[in-house]
């Protein structure tokens, strides 16, 4: 039977475990990956997952009576291993539970409920430290993600339909995040730096569209080239991995939009304020770009960003230009490639 893997973390840290997908699909053949319902659909075309099971641990599967009605389907399965790389105490009960012969997690989860106990790496980025749980070495797989051809034709009706068209050199923009803190404030800007020499694109969801709608209007009356779209909740998650997939390059928080870009190989301007790349989010790619304040003697203040500036000032993103930014996408040559 396939072996499960057992990732419910944020969006980005599913992406950024695909290439642990990857080498447990090499080794017993495709996976099942339970997931929530958001990553479910990312990860369901994924050549390394046999199925994505969806876990709503917050909706109609949350608390105790939903973990083990869930753990009673995956019994049903007859799994013969799980892989928990999300080192919660939840992950770790759902395996136990779902009485999985032999479970595999990291030493700094929750070991009691594991049969077998791999070292956690300490350094390195997030892709190699979740390869470890395999025991693969740093860099042997690399994330990917597998829009399909619907995916790919609706991301170019939402071009289309803003003006942009097939083969058009296009920046995207994501300037969303969960966490308040790492919201870069001058994308607006950078967007009005921007337009008149290739159209920008807003990416990112629902709630979203509020950030988009302000790019947009700060690039007022653009035609042709001089052109912003916002696309923020227009899009499901893989559509939205298809549109950045087509552009020339995106401009990023320390978000989840930057492992997707990863993922679909496009080339990354990384903003980062609250947090640092050295702690094994930021870009993994030789020429993408991880931008930060390293004067600034509060930063970091957060392994993740905490909602609100704790002092108050917000410099670590504020002091951050938008001039800064820019000659980052130049100097990128990623714009002059697409020419």
């Amino acid at each position: 039977m396939s072996s499960l893997v057992i990732q419910t973390a944020f969006l980005g840290d599913v992406v950024l475990t695909t290439p642990l997908l990857t080498a447990l699909a090499a080794r017993h053949g495709p996976v099942d990956v339970v997931t929530t319902p958001a990553a479910a659909a990312l990860v369901e075309t994924h050549p390394a997952v046999r199925r994505a099971v969806p876990y709503d641990k917050r909706g109609r599967d949350r608390g105790w009576g939903g973990l083990r009605n869930l753990a009673r389907r995956l019994r049903a399965e007859g799994y013969e291993r799980a892989y928990l790389p999300h080192r919660s105490l939840r992950t770790a009960a759902l395996a136990f539970l779902a009485r999985i012969p032999e479970r595999i997690g990291f030493h700094d989860g929750w070991p009691f409920f594991y049969t077998v106990v791999r070292p956690h790496p300490a350094e390195g980025h997030e892709v190699d430290r979740l390869l470890a749980l395999a025991q693969q070495p740093a860099a042997a797989y690399a994330p990917s993600l597998h829009p399909t051809p619907e995916d790919e034709r609706a991301a170019a009706a939402a071009l289309s339909a803003g003006g942009i068209m097939e083969g058009t050199a296009f920046v995207a923009i994501a300037p969303g995040s969960i966490w308040g803190s790492k919201r870069w404030p001058h994308y607006a800007e950078l967007a009005r730096r921007l337009a008149p020499a290739v159209p920008v694109v807003v990416v990112g969801g629902p709630d979203d569209a509020g950030l988009g709608e302000e790019i947009v209007r700060a690039v007022e009356g653009g035609t042709g080239r001089s052109k912003a779209v916002n696309v923020c909740g227009k899009l499901t998650l893989r559509q939205s991995a298809a549109l950045i997939g087509r552009a020339a390059l995106l401009v990023t928080n320390d978000s989840a939009p930057l492992h997707v870009a990863t993922a679909m190989g496009t080339p990354i301007v990384a903003v980062f304020g609250p947090t640092l790349p050295e702690f094994g989010f930021g870009p993994i790619r030789t020429g993408d770009v991880a931008l930060g304040l390293s004067e600034l003697d509060c930063r970091p203040c957060s392994r993740h960003g905490p909602p609100r500036c704790p002092l108050g000032h917000h410099r670590c993103m504020r002091d951050l230009t938008p001039e800064v930014v820019a000659a980052a996408i130049e100097e990128t040559g990623a714009l002059r490639r697409r020419d």
